[in-house]
């Protein structure tokens, strides 16, 4: 059974910064694509990050410079770096694995982004 369990969100000050973590368990966590959402209220989720098997990153434009999405096989996790953070950034985030078995997701974290 794939499990992935986010950690690491918080109330932080516009500009600072935040680490989110995603474990993984339950699949072979290095052949796999691993994807960050999120989901502010009001509106549809949507993608932020993506780190391929092979560590190849993809970013949203809008967090593109600000936000570094890398993973830690040995550790079977996934984390987002995000800096300079603004209050646009509010939200529950999410991770996020496609396999062949299914497409699954973790139970979010919130960001507060606020002064």
């Amino acid at each position: 059974q794939v499990q992935l369990v986010e950690s690491g969100g918080g109330l932080v000050q516009p500009g600072g910064s935040l680490r989110l973590s995603c474990a993984a368990s339950g699949i072979i966590f290095s052949l796999y694509g691993m994807r960050w959402y999120r989901q502010a209220p009001g509106k549809q989720r949507e993608l932020v990050a993506f780190i391929s098997s092979a560590g190849s990153t993809t970013y949203q434009d809008s967090v593109r410079g600000r936000f570094t999405i890398s993973r830690d096989n040995a550790k079977t996790s996934v984390y987002l770096q995000m800096n300079s953070l603004k209050p646009e950034d509010t939200a529950v985030y999410y991770c996020n694995l496609r396999s062949g078995g299914g497409e699954y997701w973790g139970q979010g974290t919130q960001v507060t982004v606020s002064s």
